[in-house]
């Protein structure tokens, strides 16, 4: 079974994206700050990570560069799930090492083409 680990600060977009992906057959886990989503990727090496650009402390653009730049969880692909939908907030997003970025609120279909994606 793919094991996804979500990294948001809303309980709310946690639930959402849960009930999405385990419908779908994914294992979920959650976190709700850059730094445990940093730590649970490096325990626990889910198969994708999801994760907010927006939270308190490390934001997930930081999360991302240290989880991209670290070899221990480098080949885990990160899709930026975030309501900053500017192209200069994509590109930099990409530019962390993301391999792909998509804006809230999420169709579901469009997030498992992209979960899909990464995961191929």
């Amino acid at each position: 079974m793919t094991y996804i680990l979500i990294v948001d600060d809303s309980p709310t977009e946690i639930h959402v994206l849960q009930k999405m992906l385990e419908k779908n057959g994914f294992e979920t886990t959650a976190v709700t700050s850059g730094y445990d989503g940093v730590s649970t990727a490096k325990e626990r090496r889910p198969d994708l990570i999801l994760m907010d650009v927006v939270m308190p402390g490390m934001n997930g653009f930081q999360a991302t560069r240290q989880l991209t730049k670290d070899p221990d969880t480098a080949s885990i692909p990160v899709i930026i799930v975030t309501t900053k939908n500017q192209e200069t907030d994509r590109v930099w997003g990409l530019r962390q090492g993301a391999k792909d970025y998509i804006t809230k609120p999420v169709s579901e279909q469009d997030l498992l083409v992209k979960i899909r994606t990464a995961l191929s």
